[in-house]
């Protein structure tokens, strides 16, 4: 089903490329090699790892491994519409209905037989225990070994040289199981491609900086969560390429001078996945989300002579994986540089890490005079959503900053 699912959508937008390869639509060639990934990770001929969100999918692909994390399945079946037969089956098996529901609606797909079984798991402690666990979950319903990187909440040297030991003892146990011993030369160019992917996404965030904003709404949504899957790839770097030129083009078309921007917003974690008029609604409103949390470059580039520990650098770096304080920095640094007048933090049921630090947000982010909006919602999970009552908070959210 769902490799029917991901290469209908394949065949669908390459088609639409062809009839017009010279058209600018960046968002489409995202699209069409995320899809590409979903292909790969359902078809039978590769080599599968189920992993946390801030595992090294660089690396893991130089070694011929093809990476994802789980929540991105989670987010497909919510896209179609498709989560909620797979979140009650979770729930009848006994997962509690408070726990994160993209981790829920993938459960349910395992227990469905709809997940392709994976030849090893990759864990991360960050960006929450819960994601933890249930990939050891997953690891337990396959008989597949399991191996954890456990993130330091701390950017500090032995920070670094504790996760770069991990890191290094990660490879041995892919190299067990791929019975391939890893590549230098394979993964200097990966990291070369990661380092070229990088210095576009630095450009076409300071790009989004502009005022008014070439990004829409729907632009970067969930850009900066999805693409290092791919980040090491010559088609990584084409799809940032793609961003940037688009940017530009729009910039210098002027059509962002056209855009209906009055309220400058900031979106905190998960966008939501489902068909929801969030877009629409903030567009008609004036309002544009021109920053997400992590649109932001917190690595340095990638050392090959020095792979191990630049990755571990790179992974302590993002800001799920730090703590709750440096992250709420991080946020306050966002604000400032993209001049925005308020935060929208979706607070995800379940999500003890969104929605559990929603007070100390929205603190942090007033003492720099940005309003903060919590909306109390599933962005997985639409079955309970209270469409008029989100809808009227946002209203009332816009027209006080406006």
């Amino acid at each position: 089903m769902m490799y029917e699912y991901f290469d209908d959508i394949v065949k669908g937008i390459t088609e639409k490329i062809n009839q017009d390869p010279d058209g600018i639509n960046a968002r489409r060639k995202y699209v069409l090699q995320i899809s590409k990934l979903g292909r790969k990770l359902y078809s039978e001929n590769e080599k599968v790892a189920w992993c946390g969100v801030t595992a090294p999918f660089d690396l893991l692909s130089s070694m011929g491994v093809t990476p994802c994390f789980i929540e991105f399945v989670g987010a497909m079946l919510s896209s179609t519409q498709m989560a909620g037969d797979f979140i009650e089956e979770a729930e009848d098996s006994g997962f509690a209905t408070d726990s994160c529901a993209y981790h829920r609606a993938v459960m349910g797909a395992v227990i469905k037989n709809v997940m392709p079984e994976p030849d090893f798991i990759i864990g991360t402690s960050s960006p929450c225990t819960a994601g933890l666990s249930i990939v050891e979950n997953f690891a337990k319903q396959y008989k597949k070994d399991f191996f954890v990187l456990n993130v330091p909440q701390n950017y500090t040297k032995e920070a670094v040289k504790f996760l770069t030991a991990q890191i290094e003892e990660m490879v041995s146990f892919v190299e067990a199981h791929t019975k391939i011993p890893l590549s230098k030369e394979k993964l200097g160019i990966a990291l070369e491609y990661f380092n070229d992917s990088t210095k576009l996404i630095k450009d076409i965030y300071d790009l989004a900086k502009t005022k008014p904003s070439p990004v829409d709404n729907n632009f970067l949504k969930d850009f900066s969560t999805v693409i290092p899957l791919i980040m090491a790839t010559q088609q990584g770097v084409d799809v940032c390429q793609a961003f940037k030129d688009e940017l530009n083009h729009r910039i210098k078309t002027h059509q962002h001078t056209e855009s209906k921007e009055k309220i400058r917003l900031m979106w905190i974690q998960n966008r939501i996945q489902y068909p929801f008029p969030i877009n629409s609604m903030l567009d008609d409103l004036g309002a544009e989300i021109v920053v997400d949390e992590l649109n932001d470059v917190t690595w340095e580039l990638m050392d090959p002579d020095n792979p191990f520990e630049s990755i571990a650098k790179r992974i302590i770096s993002i800001p799920y994986s730090l703590s709750s304080f440096e992250r709420i920095k991080h946020m306050q640094k966002l604000a400032k540089s993209y001049q925005i007048d308020g935060a929208i933090n979706p607070c995800h049921w379940g999500c003890r890490q969104g929605t559990g630090i929603r007070g100390l947000i929205s603190k942090g982010l007033k003492e720099i005079d940005i309003p903060v909006l919590n909306l109390e919602i599933d962005c997985v999970d639409s079955r309970n959503l209270a469409k008029g009552q989100i809808e009227t908070r946002i209203e009332a959210f816009i027209e006080m900053l406006t």
